[in-house]
């Protein structure tokens, strides 16, 4: 029976900005990106008028006028998960000429020898492309140099069972993960990766390390768990998860040290370690060697890692 002085078990509320990239509004509802495609879709219209208006009637050149300019409009103001239309209009155009084969030649791509025929070469579709990476490289410290975007650091974070705690506990954790968003001042993203994990090295330091217990029913115990890693990798694909912390600073300005951003990116995990520790969330920045396996493996997402040393539980 509980005490009438003790709170009720209920949940609270906690404001968490629901999206704190918005642009900023210039004139009424239209950022200032709309507001320039209007105006200047405006003042082309209102100039095709002049031009024609000696041999054409007002109402049909508004018919003529009226789906070029619901086109614009729909294009400044719509939306497509969240992305404006014009954006997502011009990434559809930019994926549409980039080529589709691209392979890691950083000599380029030689061309093949005169003996190959012609028509072998034109049937196997377009040639490959040197790809380029988005990024110019790592820091000892782990900090990715992304050329024209700026510079980023990565850490990887733990996870906190939310479910099983009671609602104050939950309120005090949604409170704490709040104040670590209003704390933002620069772009921040949370990614939650899947990979493939390879339980085989685990199952033979098992093996490895059994004779070396101090007693005949541990080493038993011990090569009955290696065995039973053993069958749960060859049973079927296993997945592990991974919350990872991005924080990316823009390109410095002219006149600031180029290297300006790598100390501020580090010092915004720092930041993020420290409030998001009262979340009970631990934040572990990774160093040049680790941030380099991250990358590598997020170009090729079927290679399997080792099991994380990371608690289990349900992310906040």
């Amino acid at each position: 029976m509980n005490h009438p002085a003790d709170p009720p078990d209920v949940p609270y509320a906690t404001r968490i900005p629901a999206d704190i990239s918005r642009p900023d509004r210039l004139l009424g509802p239209f950022t200032a990106r709309q507001t320039a495609i209007l105006a200047v879709t405006g003042l082309v219209l209102y100039g095709g008028w002049w031009a024609t208006r000696p041999f054409m009637t007002p109402l049909a050149y508004v018919a003529l006028v009226i789906p070029v300019s619901g086109a614009v409009a729909a294009l400044a103001l719509g939306q497509r998960e969240g992305i404006g239309l014009d954006r997502f209009l011009a990434a559809a155009l930019l994926y549409a000429r980039t080529p589709k084969r691209r392979v890691h030649a950083p000599e380029g791509i030689p061309p093949l020898p005169s003996v190959v025929p012609a028509h072998w070469s034109g049937a196997t579709g377009p040639p490959p492309t040197a790809m380029n990476m988005p990024y110019d490289g790592i820091t000892p410290d782990g900090v990715l140099d992304l050329g024209r975007e700026g510079k980023a650091a990565v850490a990887t974070c733990s996870t906190v069972n939310f479910e099983l705690r009671s609602a104050a506990e939950q309120q005090g954790l949604a409170a704490a993960f709040a104040r670590w968003l209003n704390s933002l001042t620069g772009p921040t993203q949370l990614l939650v990766r899947c990979h493939r994990i390879d339980l085989a090295p685990l199952a033979h330091a098992l093996y490895h390390d059994a004779p070396a217990l101090p007693h005949p029913m541990l080493e038993r115990a011990a090569r009955a768990h290696a065995d039973f890693l053993s069958d749960l990798a060859g049973a079927g694909n296993l997945l592990g998860r991974q919350i990872v912390l991005v924080a990316r600073e823009e390109t410095a300005p002219h006149g600031m040290r180029y290297h300006a951003g790598d100390g501020r990116v580090l010092q915004r995990l720092d930041e993020a370690a420290r409030a998001l520790a009262s979340a009970e969330i631990t934040v572990t920045p990774l160093d040049a060697v680790r941030s380099a396996e991250l990358v590598s493996a997020a170009c090729n997402p079927d290679t399997q890692t080792p099991p994380a040393d990371e608690p289990e539980g349900t992310p906040v």
